[in-house]
């Protein structure tokens, strides 16, 4: 075994390389961005000039003096001197021009219910009324923090805009995310507000939400932070959804104060490009959440540039970002990066398979969604529903995203053939809640395809893979190591919230020269594994810390997962670390079938033979099991830690956070189960590797 195959940051790498696939010429001809030689404008030897392109797409009060103040690595300004406002540059400069155009199409999740169509003259009302609101009776100022726990309602995007308008800070709790998660996070930021809906629509449900407000100023209040105020968005105007009572003094529906403050205009506050517009906390299973801050004019620029030039945005285009606002991708590209450049997006309620597999199509056709943008989960839950549905329906999709994690070569040529039709582009994009913005994608007018690869470093950004001792591993190399970024950009975080000793620690301390002042000597750790092909082109491997090693043979996740959805009757996979006295770890598979296959022994072969096949001997998992569904997140995600937990007879942890929290207790039962009759109940777990099992696939959460 070579000294290297032990390196912590370096994974086996079997991956096969796919082919290239180029974009066709209609699509490169009507492209934002076609110039081919555009990669050498955004080459290291430019930097940081060549952010000025993104700076550029958005409107300044104040225009600014430096492009980059890099004295104090890691610390970063961009666009130094500059003053601007965020609320006004993604709704009051497009009035003259496209006033009457749709910002927002909200589609309910009942089909019965009509679409709310809202144009950036009525995005420009509602954002000026609310935000006198938020300035006349909830007293805030500019640098307050106002925490936000809402689903995806068309108000969402109206509060994040009206608190960006007069300078607030706001931090959007996923909504599906317990009242105590939320509570967690009113303590950090210092939150004295608290802004939720009193229920919502999932699945042919109407779930009530308020209850959770209630949880969360409770959890909050007992750590020592006093919520003063509790807005609440009402689901349906005519009726109030929620079982939970209205606290006299505390509790406000906002459509009753709303009219006190009609017609109003609230002049947009002027900020500094750093100052801080947003806070997105990141969540774990072993430490507090971290709250990731964002700036005004960095941020506000990336995302606009992104959403232009990648996702090839144009003022005509009906766009559609298949994701929560609860998460970064809803921020930077349903509300910030997109209402910036005066696009219409289309926003979502519901989940993509209700009432069937069709539903997504459907809204796709019926609304002309020429750009499609949602997350390998999706991608894969629509493949397994329905995978012949996409071709009963008359839409055309010019591009598609994907966004979230990598995703499978299997499901990618399905996304390409069977919803794209084999006419759209697609662009893969790799990217984190930290960075802003895509870092790892494909220009679709200009660079190729490339089934389960995400490409180059997107414009302006240099990643490169380290091994544990620093040292670049070279294209081409085979082996997989930690992809960091080599320079700054304008979206990435600025600091975590209140805590700039952890930001360094998390994000550079690994390679950093410490007392270094040139930002060279401090590389962006993004903590995920990768392999980059002699071509350049980077494939994303999963988490470092959800690596499966087996008798010091590192495996990747997601290489296992794909080559178990390579079996045709596949619809999900998910891999996890069972312990194991021989190799120390031995890989077991979770899988879900497509509709209309059943449970046989022939299946679970075939998935251990493709893996064998595809990665090698080393990889073939000691178990494939079978499920009805996977435990999930909210947002679709399969919860691997919850798998990993049962696989090892550790406890399972808080399970109330998932969409399917029932499956969890019917998987245990099986499993454990079906290891106790084989004699398979691991023995003495130490308490560093019940942590480690803990830990594993916490970036799921």
């Amino acid at each position: 075994m070579s000294k290297n195959e032990n390196n912590e940051s370096q994974i086996a790498s079997h991956w096969k390389e796919e082919e290239l696939i180029h974009p066709s010429n209609l699509f490169a001809k009507q492209a934002n961005m076609s110039d081919k030689n555009i990669k050498n404008k955004f080459s290291l030897e430019n930097f940081p000039n060549y952010f000025k392109e993104y700076s550029d797409l958005i409107s300044w009060d104040k225009e600014w003096d430096n492009i980059l103040d890099s004295s104090n690595p890691p610390f970063y300004n961009w666009f130094v001197g500059g003053k601007l406002n965020a609320s006004y540059n993604c709704i009051d400069r497009h009035l003259l021009k496209y006033g009457d155009k749709p910002a927002f199409i909200w589609v309910p999740e009942e089909e019965s219910e009509p679409d709310q169509v809202i144009t950036y003259n009525e995005l420009y009302k509602r954002v000026n009324e609310f935000a006198a609101l938020l300035k006349d009776f909830c007293k805030l100022k500019s640098g307050d923090r106002v925490t936000l726990h809402m689903p995806m309602i068309p108000e969402l995007p109206i509060t994040m805009l009206a608190c960006a308008r007069i300078g607030v800070i706001h931090s959007q709790v996923f909504g599906g995310f317990s009242g105590s998660a939320c509570g967690d996070r009113i303590i950090d930021s210092e939150s004295k507000i608290l802004i939720t809906a009193d229920s919502y629509c999932r699945n042919g449900k109407l779930l009530d939400h308020k209850v959770k407000a209630d949880e969360a100023v409770s959890h909050a209040n007992s750590n020592g932070t006093d919520v003063e105020k509790v807005l609440i968005w009402k689901r349906y105007q005519d009726k109030y959804s929620s079982s939970s009572s209205i606290v006299q003094g505390r509790d406000f529906f906002v459509d009753e104060l709303l009219k006190s403050y009609e017609g109003q205009i609230t002049e947009p506050e002027s900020m500094n490009s750093d100052d801080p517009l947003f806070l997105m906390y990141t969540s774990g299973t072993t430490a507090k959440p971290k709250g990731i801050q964002h700036s005004t004019g960095g941020y506000l620029s990336y995302a606009a540039g992104t959403s232009k030039y990648y996702q090839d945005i144009h003022p005509e285009d009906v766009y559609w970002c298949f994701a929560d606002i609860g998460w970064i991708t809803g921020h930077s590209y349903i509300v910030y990066g997109p209402l910036s450049i005066a696009a219409t997006s289309v926003m979502y309620e519901g989940v993509p398979t209700y009432p069937d597999a069709g539903r997504t199509w459907r809204i796709a056709e019926r609304l002309n969604v020429n750009i499609f943008h949602t997350a390998p989960t999706t991608i894969r839950m629509l493949r397994k529903a329905g995978p012949d549905e996409p071709a009963k329906y008359k839409y055309n999709f010019k591009l598609m995203t994907t966004v979230g994690e990598p995703i499978e070569p299997e499901v990618w040529r399905w996304y390409y053939e069977v919803v794209g039709k084999k006419e759209a582009a697609i662009v893969d994009t790799y990217w984190q809640t930290e960075t802003g913005g895509f870092i790892g994608t494909t220009l679709p007018g200009v660079e190729p395809m490339k089934p389960g690869s995400c490409g180059p470093g997107a414009l302006g950004i240099s990643p490169i893979i380290l091994d544990e001792n620093g040292k670049e591993l070279p294209p081409g190399s085979g082996s997989a190591g930690n992809i960091c970024i080599s320079n700054p950009w304008p979206g990435r975080m600025q600091t975590i919230w209140k805590d700039p000793e952890r930001f360094i620690d998390t994000y550079f301390a690994k390679y950093a020269i410490k007392g270094s002042k040139k930002w060279q000597d401090w590389p962006y750790v993004t903590g995920d594994g990768a392999t980059q092909s002699s071509d350049g082109y980077f494939r994303i491997v999963g988490r470092l810390d959800d690596v499966i090693n087996v008798a010091g043979h590192r495996l990747g996740t997601k290489e296992l997962e794909s080559a178990a959805l390579t079996v045709q009757s596949v619809g999900e996979a998910a891999a996890v670390p069972a312990v194991d006295a021989l190799k120390g770890r031995v890989p077991e598979l979770y899988i879900s079938l497509k509709p209309g296959y059943e449970n046989n022994e022939k299946i679970i072969n075939d998935v251990k033979q493709a893996i064998t096949a595809n990665i090698g001997p080393i990889a073939r998992p000691s178990h494939v099991w079978v499920t009805s569904d996977l435990p999930k997140t909210g947002s679709g995600k399969i919860m691997r830690r919850v798998i990993a937990a049962i696989s090892n007879f550790v406890d399972v942890g808080d399970t109330t956070t998932l969409a399917n929290p029932e499956v969890v207790q019917d998987i245990q039962n099986f499993v454990q189960n079906e290891k106790k009759k084989l004699g398979e109940i691991p023995q003495d777990i130490s308490k560093e590797v019940e942590e480690e099992i803990k830990r594993f696939g916490s970036q799921d959460n």
